[in-house]
């Protein structure tokens, strides 16, 4: 039987469940980051150069851009053509009609990049930097290393790095080059200087394979505002 008192109690009871708070449900764990991928033991330091390599530091190159073997998306070129891809950031390096090695780079920003198919005239280790008129004109801080001074000592801080391909038109250098010395950070970005750069580990592995005379067919890029660009 209900007193006066149980119903005033139940009463109060129920106002206050009433002003209480819904529970929460907790919140689920955040899972933990895992670690990045361990980079091949090929990106490793390299000491037996005349100037040292450093290593590629984990984390920070996006394994699409890692040096690999691929099936080969140009079955009909002759070995040794080199086929970059600005829009993707990628330099296959065709090794038979059924495989290629594939790189990451790093390509000319807006206003500077070059398409067309040219030469592999001839390679260089540790290439001097010959700025060109245009780059002096643009930049007159590199005067001192223009190529009518002789260029830049090759080096650390040699913005040609560790190998260079050199590419000619009708026997007419293009002034552009596929060469080494990428920073992994702007690996598959735009960069201001025009050329196809690779990473140092990179440059010297296409050096080893590069074909003299070989067709370098850069595509044109069919995005309208190209990679994001790196200045």
């Amino acid at each position: 039987m209900f007193t006066r008192r149980s119903v005033m109690a139940l009463g109060a009871m129920a106002g206050l469940a009433a002003c209480a708070r819904p529970a929460i449900a907790p919140l689920p764990p955040i899972a933990p980051t895992p670690p990045p991928p361990p980079m091949p033991a090929f990106y490793g330091a390299i000491t037996t150069e005349p100037y040292l390599i450093p290593a590629i530091p984990p984390g920070i190159l996006d394994p699409a851009l890692w040096r690999q073997e691929v099936a080969n998306p140009w079955p009909d070129h002759a070995r040794g053509t080199i086929v970059v891809d600005p829009d993707a950031a990628l330099l296959h390096f065709v090794m038979n009609p059924d495989r290629a090695m594939r790189y990451g780079v790093s390509v000319g920003a807006a206003g500077f990049a070059w398409e067309g198919t040219a030469r592999l005239q001839f390679c260089r280790k540790w290439p001097r930097w010959k700025v060109p008129a245009e780059m002096v004109a643009r930049k007159p801080e590199l005067v001192a290393f223009a190529a009518n001074k002789g260029g830049m000592d090759p080096g650390p801080g040699n913005p040609m790095g560790a190998r260079a391909l050199y590419l000619f038109q009708n026997g007419v250098d293009t002034l552009y080059r596929v060469h080494g010395d990428a920073s992994p950070r702007e690996l598959g970005k735009a960069v201001s200087s025009g050329c196809i750069r690779m990473l140092n580990q990179d440059v010297i592995d296409i050096h080893t394979r590069a074909v003299h005379g070989a067709d370098v067919i850069v595509l044109p890029s069919v995005k309208p505002d190209g990679l994001a660009a790196v200045y």
